[in-house]
């Protein structure tokens, strides 16, 4: 499954924000996080991870660990990118893995992959940024959840099944469409609780006591 490069890219800064990782393990909690719709491939990660690293938005901190068995990406560019991951030789000859880890550009790179405000995210690409909605302000996540809604609406509303259509046919259209009904009530649901804690935000500002000043000798006295 092939991500568009500023969706993996979003991906893989996203999760290294947490602490350093190797492959496999962002990998396994981009699938553990999104489930199916993040089955990204070996053959897309090595080579993004590998132009990031170039970017400088992730460096290469740990490369002293024991490998593990590498599946086969099934894509030329993955393969090569695996092999370079390879070269790096541990204690006893044993391979060494790749540990990345997040840079200050690559904090600033994602912030600005994640506050870009996207019109045409599909499934996947909406799930991924509300995976990160914590880095968000209150007002960026209600304007990502309705402006996901609106597209899902909209494409509702264009998705009515054609009469020329037989009854098999009809039925994956109607599925496909309760599908979306029942994401529209999911987001449904979300926006009326961020709605609801902005209100209460608004309500209960949070107010700051301002700093004790110091008591002059004068005041002491007296």
């Amino acid at each position: 499954m092939r991500y568009n490069q500023n969706v993996l890219d979003l991906a893989i800064l996203g999760l290294l924000g947490d602490g350093p990782l190797h492959g496999y393990e962002i990998r396994r909690r981009l699938r553990a996080q999104l489930g199916l719709i993040a089955n990204v491939s070996f053959g897309s990660l090595y080579p993004a991870l590998a132009r990031l690293e170039k970017a400088a938005d992730v460096t290469v901190v740990d490369a002293d660990e024991p490998s593990v068995v590498v599946p086969s990406t099934g894509s030329l560019s993955g393969e090569r990118a695996v092999q370079r991951s390879k070269r790096l030789v541990g204690p006893r000859g044993r391979r060494a893995k790749k540990i990345y880890q997040l840079t200050d550009q690559g904090r600033a790179t994602f912030a600005g992959l994640l506050n870009t405000p996207s019109g045409n995210d599909d499934q996947r690409s909406f799930g991924l940024r509300w995976s990160f909605a914590r880095h968000l302000a209150p007002t960026a996540r209600l304007a990502l959840l309705e402006r996901r809604r609106a597209q899902l609406v909209q494409g509702l509303s264009e998705g009515e099944p054609s009469n020329d259509l037989d009854d098999y046919a009809k039925s994956v259209v109607q599925h496909a469409a309760d599908g979306v009904a029942r994401d529209i009530a999911w987001l449904d649901e979300l926006i009326a609780v961020e709605r609801a804690s902005q209100f209460q935000e608004s309500a209960h500002p949070v107010v700051t006591p301002p700093p004790s000043q110091p008591i002059s000798p004068a005041q002491s006295a007296g």
